[in-house]
C-alpha cells in the first residue's frame, strides 16, 4: 500500500490490521482515500471483503476463547490498556496530522478536544475495570445467587468518519475493558489512524487478535460484519439509514446484540429573558451548530427563539457565524475546515437552495468557497423566517447550516423542539431555573444541556431518542453493560 500525501507521517499504515499483523486484502483489492482540502488521493487503503471479515472475526474468537485477555485478571487488562493511552499521548503529533489531514478536521480542534477526548476514555475505562461489581440475589439460607457479568465475545464496531479516533475509543474504551475481541470497521472516507491506534494498542501488550481492523466499502466489509454468524453484537455510528440495515442483519443473521447511535435535528431553544445576554449566547449557538463543519450528529442545527428577540439574535448568529475562519485543516487559524467529500457539498448546496426557494431568508454563508483548492469548503450558513415543515428544519444536512425559527411561549418552544423524528440532543437558554428545568424535562433527547451546548462528559451517557439510537448508549458505566451479558450462578448448600 502507499500514501501520496507529503505532510503524512511514514508511520502510515493502509493495510488491514489482523490477527496482530498488517495484510493485504484478499486479491490485493484496494480503494482510493481523497483529501477533503484537495480532492486529491492521498493513499491507496486496503479494501477488504468478506473473505477478510471472515478471517479477522475467526481470530478474534480464537482469542476470545484462548483467554489471555477475556480471561485475564481486571489489573492485566487495565495495565495494558493504560499503556495503549501513554502511547496514544507519545504519538499525538502524528495522529492529530493524520486525522486533520484525512478526514479534514481543523488540527486545533484534532489537538484541543478528539485526543483528549481519546485518552481521557480510554484511560477512565481503563481505571473502571477493577471497580465494577457483581451482586449476590437475596435468597434464602440454602442457596446463593452470584449474578455476574461476562464479556459479550466478539464485537464489531463500524465507525463514522466525522471523529475518526474519538469514535473508536468511545467504542474499544468499555468493549476492550470487559474483556472482548473487536473487529473495527473503520469509516472508508478516514481510515488512517484507527489503523495506527491498532498497531498502538498492540505494542502496549494487547494480545494478538482482540483488535482487528478491516478497511473498506460499507456495502461490503461493513455489512460482511453484520451478518457474519459468529459476531455476538455490533456497535454502530452513522446515519438512521444504515442503522436500520444492521438492525436487519441481526435479523437475517444470528440475532446479534445491536446498539446504534444516529442522526440528530437538534433543537436548541433561547428563551426572552435571555435579551441581555444574546452576545454570549450567539457565540455558543454558533459553536454548537457550525463546529466541526456541522458534521456532528448533534450539531444545534435548529435554534428555536423566542420572536420577542429573534431579529437581535439573528444579527449576533450572523457575526459569529461571520468570524470564522474556513481554511485548510492544518493551518491554526481555520475553524471551518472542509466537508468530507464532493456530495457532502452539493447536498449541503442544494439544501440551502431549497430553503430559499421555499422562502426562508439567507442570511449570511451558503457558497462555496475556496474554489482553487480543490477541496469541498463552504461558510458558515445562517437561514432565517425557516417554517417547520421545511426539509432544512426536519432533515440532517450535516453540514454548517443553521435554521432559525422563532416561538411566542414556552409550551410553543417544545412543541417545535420535538417536531422531529430524531432526539439525540437539545440546549435550553433561559436565566430562570424553573423554566430551564421544565423544557429540559418535556424535550425526549438523550442529552438536553442547559445554558451551554454540550454532550455531557465520559461520566453521562450518550445516545438518542426515537431514530436517533437504538439498544444502548455510549459513555458512562452505562456503555459498560452493554458490552457484557448478565450470568446468574445459583448455588445450593448441603
Amino acid at each position: 500500500m502507499t500514501t501520496t500525501h507529503p505532510g503524512l507521517p511514514d508511520t502510515i499504515r493502509t493495510q488491514a490490521f489482523i490477527d496482530g499483523q498488517f495484510a493485504d486484502a484478499s486479491h490485493g483489492a484496494t480503494f482510493d482515500s481523497l483529501e477533503p482540502a484537495t480532492g486529491q488521493v492521498i493513499a491507496q487503503i486496503s479494501a477488504c471483503t468478506e473473505v477478510d471479515v471472515d478471517r479477522a472475526v475467526r481470530s478474534a474468537r480464537a482469542a476470545f476463547e484462548r483467554g489471555d485477555w477475556s480471561r485475564a485478571a481486571p489489573t492485566v487488562r487495565k495495565a495494558s490498556l493504560l499503556k495503549f493511552a501513554e502511547l496514544i499521548e507519545t504519538h499525538g503529533d502524528e495522529l492529530t496530522l493524520t486525522e486533520s489531514i484525512d478526514a479534514g478536521r481543523p488540527t486545533c480542534d484534532v489537538r484541543d478536544a478528539d485526543l483528549p477526548d481519546v485518552l481521557t476514555t480510554i484511560r477512565w475505562y481503563a481505571e473502571a475495570i477493577d471497580k465494577v461489581f457483581g451482586k449476590t440475589s437475596p435468597s434464602d439460607n440454602d442457596h446463593v445467587g452470584l449474578i455476574v457479568r461476562e464479556p459479550v465475545g466478539v464485537v464489531g464496531g463500524v465507525l463514522p468518519w466525522n471523529f475518526p479516533m474519538a469514535m473508536l475509543a468511545w467504542k474499544i474504551g468499555p468493549a476492550l475493558a470487559t474483556g472482548n475481541s473487536v473487529v473495527i470497521k473503520p469509516p472508508e472516507l478516514a481510515s488512517l489512524t484507527t489503523l495506527r491506534l491498532a498497531e498502538l494498542a498492540t505494542e502496549a501488550g494487547i494480545p494478538r487478535g482482540v483488535f482487528n481492523v478491516v478497511p473498506g466499502l460499507g456495502h461490503v466489509a461493513g455489512k460482511a460484519l453484520g451478518l457474519h454468524p459468529d459476531v455476538d453484537m455490533i456497535t454502530f455510528t452513522g446515519s438512521t439509514e444504515v442503522g436500520r440495515e444492521f438492525l436487519r442483519y441481526s435479523a437475517d443473521s444470528n440475532l446479534k446484540r445491536i446498539v446504534l447511535e444516529l442522526g440528530g435535528k437538534s433543537p436548541q431553544i433561547v428563551m426572552a429573558d435571555c435579551r441581555d445576554n444574546l452576545g454570549a449566547v450567539a457565540a455558543d449557538l454558533a459553536d454548537a451548530a457550525f463546529w466541526a463543519a456541522g458534521q456532528n450528529c448533534s450539531a444545534g442545527s435548529r435554534i428555536l427563539v423566542h420572536s420577542s428577540i429573534k431579529a437581535e439574535l439573528v444579527e449576533a448568529l450572523k457575526a459569529e457565524a461571520e468570524r470564522r475562519t474556513v481554511g485548510e485543516p492544518t493551518d491554526h487559524a481555520t475553524v471551518i475546515g472542509p466537508l468530507i467529500e464532493s456530495s457532502a457539498l452539493e447536498r449541503v448546496l442544494d439544501y440551502v437552495q431549497q430553503a430559499q426557494d421555499d422562502g426562508a431568508t439567507l442570511v449570511t454563508g451558503g457558497k462555496r468557497l475556496l474554489t482553487d483548492s480543490g477541496g469541498w469548503f463552504v461558510g458558515a450558513t445562517v437561514l432565517a423566517d425557516v417554517r417547520p415543515e421545511m426539509s432544512v428544519a426536519r432533515e440532517e444536512i450535516f453540514g454548517p447550516v443553521v435554521s432559525v425559527l422563532s416561538f411566542d411561549d414556552e409550551d410553543d418552544a417544545t412543541l417545535l423542539a420535538n417536531d422531529t423524528s430524531y432526539g439525540l440532543a437539545a440546549t435550553v437558554w433561559s436565566r430562570n431555573i424553573d423554566t430551564a428545568l421544565r423544557t429540559a424535562r418535556s424535550i425526549r433527547a438523550g442529552t438536553v444541556a442547559v445554558n451551554g451546548y454540550s454532550e455531557g462528559d465520559i461520566t453521562t451517557p450518550f445516545g438518542g431518542y426515537r431514530q436517533s439510537g437504538f439498544g444502548g448508549r455510549d459513555n458512562g458505566l452505562e456503555a459498560l453493560e452493554q458490552y457484557t451479558e448478565t450470568k446468574t450462578i445459583w448455588i445450593t448448600i448441603h
